[in-house]
């Protein structure tokens, strides 16, 4: 196919949208493969009803109880799962008393709530709100929290590796430079735990086909003493991520792309000024994501893309059916000159399914609320 014009629209995307009509991008492969945009009387979220499975959800997930909250040796509880990536949510109310292992795939925490530490083999990785922790497949490990410290995870297990994009013409230190990554660090021999007492065990939890198989040592697991390679836990912060900006055109979301995971990625939306050129579309355009199902997490910061979000919420939109601002935003938009919201977004190329555990907090009027102000 080639570039084809026709009717009335602007000769480039989300810059002069004519008065009186909206812009909608109609896609493949995310923002990165063949696209057309068209450009409408009403908005494509304007709908009377929506019958069917394709209906945008949204849940409360801050308020949903998790079994770990309650009971130290509990796991986290699944909330989605698709064939690219599975989403757990862990509300955890004390360290974990057991070590964990998972054979499965990587691991993506993040950090909605709390403080603390990872445990792991290759030595301890401090935590605080907005961290990335990044465990990769078959790492032991353990969470230990802060004094009085609660703690909140959005956890993604995803059975392909994690790594990072590739920026192209960016170069290697778009979004963030790897030298703000967190090492962990191994203890001293002074701050290595020796063996417990005769008698002491300690489990170790492995988990491989979504079933758990209990070891136990009689020594204290965490006894390395040094390690080597390009193989370990990290973390990255969203304070430390510099988004991609042009002043004279609305950046598609696949330039916030943080992480990538075969069928899966993961993208962070951090504060960063609004375009400059009054000409130019300020606000995420109307599109119908045809290769992925999008799964928001909203962390921090004021929403400005609509209303009714707030912080410890969970949007779900899935691939086919229409949605971007709510008319309002877009008038709010002109008079603003910045974000300040942080949110994180998993994306994935196979149906999520939303599991039993997650309806409770479900928000049963999120749909129609797209066709209002």
């Amino acid at each position: 196919m080639y570039l084809v014009k026709k009717g009335v629209a602007p000769s480039q995307a989300h810059v002069g949208i004519p008065e009186g009509l909206c812009e909608e991008e109609h896609g493949r492969q995310g923002f990165a493969g063949p696209v057309s945009h068209l450009y409408r009387k009403h908005p494509p979220t304007g709908w009377v009803r929506i019958e069917g499975p394709l209906r945008p959800r949204a849940f409360t997930c801050a308020a949903l109880p998790t079994p770990d909250i309650s009971s130290a040796a509990a796991c986290p509880l699944e909330i989605l799962r698709s064939a690219d990536v599975r989403v757990f949510l862990s509300r955890r109310g004390a360290s974990m008393p057991y070590f964990f292992r998972n054979a499965d795939g990587d691991e993506l925490y993040f950090v909605h709530d709390g403080r603390g530490s990872f445990e792991t083999e290759y030595g301890m990785l401090p935590f605080e709100r907005g961290d990335y922790i990044l465990i990769p497949k078959g790492t032991t490990y353990r969470i230990l929290l802060g004094e009085k410290q609660a703690a909140l995870f959005l956890i993604a297990e995803l059975p392909v590796p994690i790594t990072l994009p590739e920026r192209g013409p960016l170069g290697q230190h778009a979004l963030f430079d790897k030298g703000v990554l967190g090492v962990p660090e191994p203890p001293s021999e002074q701050g290595r735990r020796v063996d417990g007492q005769a008698g002491q065990e300690y489990e170790v939890r492995i988990k491989r086909d979504g079933e758990y198989t209990r070891v136990v040592y009689p020594f204290y697991p965490m006894d390395v003493a040094g390690w080597k390679g390009d193989l370990w836990p990290t973390r990255l912060n969203v304070r430390d991520i510099r988004p991609v900006m042009s002043p004279g055109y609305h950046l598609p979301p696949s330039v916030h792309v943080t992480f990538t995971a075969g069928g899966a990625l993961i993208s962070t939306f951090v504060p960063r000024p609004l375009e400059t050129d009054p000409k130019a579309l300020r606000v995420p355009f109307y599109h119908r994501n045809m290769d992925y199902d999008e799964l928001l997490f909203y962390h921090s910061g004021s929403f400005f893309s609509r209303s009714g979000i707030e912080a410890g919420m969970m949007t779900l939109h899935p691939q086919g059916i229409h949605h971007g601002p709510q008319p309002s935003a877009v008038e709010a938009s002109r008079t603003k000159t910045s974000t300040d919201e942080v949110a994180v977004m998993i994306e994935s190329s196979r149906p999520f399914v939303v599991l039993p555990e997650l309806e409770p907090v479900e928000l049963k009027d999120y749909a129609m609320s797209w066709s209002t102000r």
